[in-house]
Formats: C-alpha cells, structure tokens, sequence
C-alpha cells in the first residue's frame, strides 16, 4: 500500500491554511508557487478536498480557498480518505479457492464460510492505521510544526509570505 504524493501535497497546503484569519482565502496559485507544484495537480487535489467537505471555494477576485471546518475537526484519515477515496487497501480477490487440490464443485466450509485470514489480518492492519490517523488533526500538526519544531522566523516568514499574497 502506498498513499500518492497528492496526501502529502494536500496535508503540507492545508497546514498553511490553518492560520487563515477569517474570511481571508487562500489562491491555489499561492499554494502550488510555495510548494513548488502544478497549479493544474494541485487543483486536481483540492477538488477532492472541497468534495468532501475539508475546504470551501471562496469566489471572488480575492477568492481562494479556507478550511471548511476546523483544523481540530480535520484528521489526517479525512484528508487521507477525501484524496484516495474510501475503498479498502486490501482487496482479497479469494485466491485460496484456486487451489488445483481442490474439487471446485464441493469447496468446504473454510474456503467458502470463513473469511480469509489473510484478509482479515490485512483489514484488522488497516483498521489500526485509520485509527491511528483519524487520532492526528490538522491543529495538531500546527502545533507541532509551527509551535515546537519550526524557528520562530521562519514560521513568521511563512505566514508574512502568504499575508502579503493576499494584498
């Protein structure tokens, strides 16, 4: 399983607009300049994001886009979830009633009945990382980024670099 690179883009671009004052928007063209992406990809991405409710469109010539929620109510699951869609990682195509030993015709109960452990291990693996990930919002990486981790300077930088697009 590997999540796209649209997961990192859209998680790094959503934590930019935490700090939004309210009302204020911010331009997917700001957003792809900093990152140093496609405009075109990540409006690719912010489509799903708007979709599913985790970003709203402001209109306008000053229009942009603004968290739709707050960042305590967006997990990285949600935006996991919004950018990847909802299907489960593991698909189990129940190979094991391939087996050439069997008699296709009377297929016992463990190969029919039960579920397949591999897929039950494998579903029980992703249940834990939803958990996990549904247990990490937006506000928390804020936190840690910009109020643990990053200098004083250059989180000022950031947020004076997206102020003064909005000029």
């Amino acid at each position: 399983m590997k999540f796209s690179v649209g997961v990192e883009y859209a998680i790094h671009c959503l934590l930019y607009m935490v700090n939004s004052e309210e009302g204020k928007s911010v331009g997917i063209r700001d957003l792809a300049t900093f990152q140093g992406i496609s405009e075109t990809y990540l409006s690719k991405v912010y489509a799903k994001l708007s979709k599913s409710g985790i970003i709203k469109s402001i209109p306008g010539v000053k229009g942009g886009y603004a968290l739709a929620r707050n960042a305590e109510d967006i997990t990285f699951w949600n935006i996991v979830e919004a950018v990847e869609g909802s299907e489960p990682f593991f698909q189990c195509a129940e190979i094991r009633q391939n087996n050439i030993l069997l008699d296709k015709d009377n297929l016992p109960d463990t190969h029919t009945k039960c579920p397949c452990l591999i897929k039950v291990v494998m579903l029980e693996a992703e249940d834990e990382m939803r958990k996990y990930l549904s247990n990490k919002t937006l506000a928390w990486l804020y936190d840690e980024v910009y109020n643990k981790k990053l200098p004083k300077e250059v989180k000022n930088a950031t947020i004076q670099w997206f102020n003064n697009r909005k000029k």
